[in-house]
């Protein structure tokens, strides 16, 4: 194995082992306001479909002065309204018009919860509503939690209405298969301005195999209008102050591992002035819950705001637009280099899986021999580079040697030595970036298997998720075979070095005991490059195997001696 061979398989351990340790968390965007924590108003009695409890959300609705909690708090009755909308079942109250739970009968995205495996993924916090509403005008504020609504439904939608010196009118529009909903509402006697108040749920109830790991990735997310996706994970969040961090704001979001709630403005008028989020207690090491309002405009006492309940899936967030599809950002710092590749990376899977219409397995493999064949000339040109600095190797040494004590001469006569080769003395380095390319894409899957819902759930031979390890182990095993016996072919033909002869075996070793635990989707496609690398290094050893006469020719001229410089 040669010095360029070594280095792209020392940087590619590199990047699995720093993996791990940046992923943790997105850069999280500095609070703008930190108010001390204040009591909130409590709901009314729970209704039949989902316990209801009190939002923990503060009772300090506007940014320029806080407004008391309400005096009273009535209890009214409530009922359970089911409508039906698309691949969506959504529960909503009559009291407080909001939803209290989403039921999902998309089979493409079912429960992976033990004792659940296989049923419709329940959008709904594990106590209480899903949404929370409360409207301020003025010094008044009106948590809807505590008005009774009447309804009235459509073909396409759901509308409710209060009656009162001011009634409040609040209608539920369904797209997108039903996890878009359009909120419209309005508020009679109403003054010019205001603003609309959406608490999030503490928490969403968890659909997957490993609860534990979902509640590691609840955050709040939002979007500014002049800036990057910030999110903020619970654990981040303090719970004896509020933070605030002000608009304008697209969208912000409650989200875990897959699934998704986000409030999100239907026009730049609409953006929402702020979110306040606080913490909450944490149970052991985790922080299974916290808090978060975004605050929305009122105008002319009409309101507006569009609700997405459901998977984070690519296409369908893409689709709803201001980057609603990086609601889950990766890489920690390096996200901004990231990104890139992941998102070519997405549509190109995801274009081979709508074209080709076979398993994500397939996909996968035909695509490491795709990026193995778009690399084969750069690869081509960097072996045989490797080759022509195998035979260049006696004169650099003789060079070297006759011009130890003068770098000045040396450099010059090394420059002619790899000019009269048709080289130059950048070539060792450029012959290592084709090696080093198939890395980025490497470490933007990675991030793709371990957060994309697309993957989840999704079997392949014995493989039951390719988003979650191996449980026989196979690919990872099958990943450092191919990869070591891939070095052992790179080493023929290739003069002696102890050295590379030791890291060719212990690479394939070490990479194997780190991929143990990684995505089988990730191995199977790293296991199918090597194999795909195969026949070039077969070619490329025959030769290296024919230049080797030529090697010791010009390492020892028929006159005895070069006269070079």
């Amino acid at each position: 194995m040669d010095k360029r061979t070594f280095l792209a398989l020392l940087l590619t351990a590199l990047v699995i082992v720093v993996t791990p340790l940046i992923y943790p968390g997105a850069r999280p965007r500095p609070a703008v306001q930190a108010v001390a924590g204040d009591t909130g108003a409590k709901t009314v009695e729970a209704p039949a479909a989902a316990a209801s409890t009190a939002p923990t959300a503060a009772a300090q609705p506007r940014l320029s002065a806080p407004a008391g909690p309400l005096t009273s708090v009535a209890r009214v009755a409530a009922e359970t309204t089911a409508v039906r909308a698309g691949v969506a079942r959504y529960e909503l109250s009559s009291v407080g018009a909001a939803p209290v739970s989403v039921v999902f009968d998309d089979s493409s995205y079912k429960s992976l919860r033990p004792g659940e495996r296989g049923k419709s993924v329940i959008l709904a916090p594990t106590r209480g509503a899903l949404l929370h509403y409360r409207l301020v005008l003025g010094a008044d504020t009106i948590a809807l939690d505590t008005v009774a609504f009447t309804k009235q439904q459509s073909g396409s939608g759901i509308t409710y209405e209060s009656s009162g010196a001011r009634p409040i009118r609040l209608s539920y529009e369904f797209a997108q298969r039903g996890y878009l909903t359009h909120l419209r509402g309005s508020i009679g006697g109403a003054s010019a301005g205001g603003q609309f108040l959406v608490s999030f749920p503490n928490n969403l109830r968890s659909a997957e195999a490993d609860t534990t790991e979902d509640i590691r990735h609840l955050a709040y997310g939002y979007k500014p209008t002049r800036d990057d996706v910030v999110s903020v994970s619970f654990d981040k969040l303090d719970s004896t102050v509020f933070r605030t961090d002000s608009g304008p704001l697209r969208w912000v979001a409650l989200r875990n591992k897959y699934f998704l709630v986000a409030a999100i403005s239907p026009t730049p008028a609409a953006d929402f002035a702020a979110v306040r989020m606080r913490g909450a207690p944490r149970v052991g090491k985790l922080a299974p819950s916290a808090e978060a309002t975004a605050i929305a405009p009122v105008r002319e006492g009409s309101f507006a705001v569009d609700i997405y309940a459901g998977p984070q899936d690519w296409g369908q967030l893409r689709a709803i637009g201001n980057d609603l599809e990086n609601v889950h950002p990766y890489a920690g710092f390096l996200h901004g280099v990231v990104q890139p590749f992941s998102t070519i990376v997405m549509r190109i899977l995801l274009w081979m899986k709508a074209t080709l219409r076979v398993n994500y397995g397939w996909v996968l493999i035909l695509f490491g021999v795709l990026v193995r064949l778009l690399l084969w000339p750069l690869n081509q040109s960097a072996m045989r580079s490797s080759i022509k600095m195998q035979r260049l190797q006696p004169e650099l040494m003789e060079v070297q040697k006759k011009y130890k004590t003068d770098p000045e001469k040396q450099r010059e006569a090394m420059i002619k030595l790899y000019s009269e080769h048709g080289m130059s003395p950048l070539s060792p380095m450029m012959g290592c970036l084709p090696m080093l390319l198939p890395m980025p894409v490497l470490f933007a899957l990675y991030f793709v298997f371990t957060n994309t819902i697309e993957f989840r759930g999704n079997s392949f031979l014995w493989l039951p998720d390719l988003a979650l390890k191996d449980p026989l182990y196979i690919t990872p095993i099958f990943m450092g075979l191919s990869m070591l016996v891939l070095s052992w072919i790179g080493m023929r033909n290739v003069p002696p070095n102890p050295q590379s002869k030791m890291m060719a075996y212990m690479m394939p070793a070490m990479m194997t005991v780190m991929f143990l635990s990684f995505p089988s989707g990730l191995n199977l496609y790293y296991a199918v490059q090597n194999v795909a690398a195969m026949p070039q290094q077969l070619l490329l050893s025959k030769e290296r195997q024919k230049a080797a006469p030529t090697t010791t020719r010009a390492a020892t001229p028929p006159s005895g001696k070069r006269n070079i410089g």
